[in-house]
């Protein structure tokens, strides 16, 4: 029983020869199969790419073509509209801080007025 060592040491395991049967050919078929899944359900064919599903072709594969489309364009009328309600607020606020410095110049100049009329 070692003192310092482990109890439990596993074998190496032995050298695999190396097998030539797959070629470069079928390794790139290989690779390009696992880059899509593809799925029939029910006559809907769907095809599973970058993470998402989307249906291979016919009506299906054209209305998500177009909800696709709709979904940007809602995002970007979206951010617009943001950018918009921000800058409205901006001049709303402008516009209160400018009202409010010319209600303190009246009343500065009636204060002057009635100095001047004062002398």
């Amino acid at each position: 029983m070692p003192l310092f060592g482990s109890k439990f040491s596993p074998k190496k395991a032995p050298i695999r020869k190396g097998n030539n049967a797959i070629s470069t050919e079928n390794l790139d078929e290989l690779v390009l199969d696992r880059r899509s899944v593809k799925l029939n359900l029910d006559n809907n064919k769907l095809v599973f790419e970058n993470g998402e599903w989307y249906p291979e072709s016919g009506e299906n594969g054209l209305n998500y073509k177009t909800n696709q489309k709709l979904r940007k364009q809602m995002q970007e009328l979206s951010e617009e509209n943001n950018l918009l309600r921000v800058k409205y607020e901006m001049i709303l606020n402008m516009l209160t801080q400018t009202t409010a410095e010319s209600h303190i110049q009246e009343r500065e100049i009636e204060k002057l007025k009635k100095l001047v009329r004062q002398k």
